[in-house]
């Protein structure tokens, strides 16, 4: 029986990715990694630095530079930039809103999968993000796509902005929510789809603990 395993999940955004994977990731005694972090990350600092989003070469090099480091505490998961707590800030409207124009980028992606494939080496790991069954943990013993409805999403993403503060209209998050899905699919470098060996879910009707018990569920099924 394995002990450990890679698990990978994937799919649009606020489609409950992050918050089922580290309660999956709690269960199993696994390590969390949320890729979105990561690219959330750079794409604050970039904003900071007042960096063109567009100029691939001047977004590859700042990462190159960048420390970002994920770190599990009784609090969640915290994400430390060049040695600076950014949980809270890299989850801005701002930095929600351009996220998707800095992951757009090969080049830059290229570094991001090859720090995150050493994070999950050794296995025991739920890794969360756009592209994790197809382009990153591409032997992942178990793969899920999860999605819910746009209106779903654009209703949970209010309800995360409520309880950070932050005011926000349904109307214009599906609006932004879609924009986002289209961007994240149509994209040249590793676009979000689903890996041909993934299961998918569909969190509409979905509580989280539902969504994360079926993901222990499968994760047990492949690791007996």
């Amino acid at each position: 029986m394995k002990n450990s395993i890679q698990i990978a999940i994937d799919g649009p955004a606020a489609a409950g990715k992050s918050t089922i994977a580290k309660l999956a990731a709690e269960e199993l005694g696994f390590t969390y990694i949320d890729t979105g972090a990561m690219y959330r990350a750079i794409t604050y600092k970039a904003l900071e630095r007042h960096i063109d989003l567009e100029n691939e070469e001047a977004l590859t090099n700042l990462l190159l530079e960048t420390k970002i480091e994920l770190i599990p505490s009784h609090d969640g998961q915290l994400v430390y930039l060049d040695g600076e707590n950014v949980s809270e800030a890299i989850r801005s409207t701002l930095v929600t809103s351009s996220v998707s124009a800095v992951a757009v980028h090969a080049s830059l992606r290229e570094e991001m999968v090859s720090r995150q494939l050493k994070m999950a080496e050794s296995g025991g790991v739920v890794m969360d993000g756009r592209d994790i069954g197809t382009h990153v943990l591409v032997d992942a013993e178990l793969k899920v796509f999860m999605s819910a409805t746009v209106d779903e999403r654009a209703k949970r993403r209010q309800l995360d902005n409520e309880r950070r503060g932050i005011v926000s209209h349904v109307d214009q998050l599906k609006k932004e929510i879609a924009e986002r899905d289209k961007m994240d699919s149509e994209r040249q470098a590793s676009p979000l789809i689903q890996a041909k060996d993934a299961i998918y879910l569909d969190t509409t009707n979905l509580t989280i603990n539902e969504a994360a018990n079926h993901i222990i569920q499968l994760a047990k099924e492949r690791m007996s």
